[in-house]
C-alpha cells in the first residue's frame, strides 16, 4: 500500500511544487534571498527532501485518512503537517541566521502548508479512484 500511495503522491507533489517554484516564487525568493541563492540547484539534496516529505504525509497523513476513510482527515493533518515541517525549517532560520526576511518565513509557512493540504487531499482522492 505504502509504494502504491507513494506512486500516486510523488507526481502529485510535484506538479503543485513545479507551479509554485517556478510561475510564483522564483522571483520572490531571488528578490529576498538572492544574496544567499546558489547559481544552480544541488539537486541531491533537494530530491532527498521531496523523499522524506512525500514519506512522512503519506505516514502520517494520508494512510490514516484512507483508513478512516476521511477526507477531511486528509485536508486538515496535511495542512499542519505541511506546517510544521515547513516552520521547523522556516522558523530555524529566522531564529540562526542574520538577515534571514521575515517576509519569507511567512510565505514558506503559508506554501507549505497549502502544498501538504492539497498534495494529501488530492492524492486521497485519486488512490480512492485507482483501488
Amino acid at each position: 500500500m505504502f509504494l502504491r500511495l507513494f506512486l500516486i503522491t510523488l507526481p502529485v507533489f510535484v506538479v503543485i511544487d513545479m507551479f509554485w517554484l517556478i510561475f510564483v516564487a522564483r522571483k520572490f525568493y531571488q528578490k529576498n534571498l538572492g544574496f544567499l541563492m546558489r547559481p544552480d540547484v544541488n539537486w541531491l539534496p533537494a530530491i532527498i527532501f521531496y523523499l522524506l516529505f512525500i514519506a512522512g504525509l503519506i505516514t502520517f497523513v494520508i494512510s490514516p485518512a484512507i483508513e478512516k476513510h476521511s477526507w477531511f482527515h486528509s485536508l486538515k493533518y496535511g495542512a499542519l503537517f505541511g506546517l510544521v515541517t515547513y516552520a521547523t525549517y522556516d522558523l530555524t532560520n529566522l531564529a540562526t541566521l542574520k538577515d534571514w526576511p521575515v517576509v519569507v518565513t511567512i510565505a514558506d509557512l503559508i506554501w507549505g502548508t497549502v502544498l501538504a493540504a492539497s498534495v494529501s487531499l488530492v492524492t486521497y482522492f485519486m488512490a480512492g479512484r485507482i483501488s
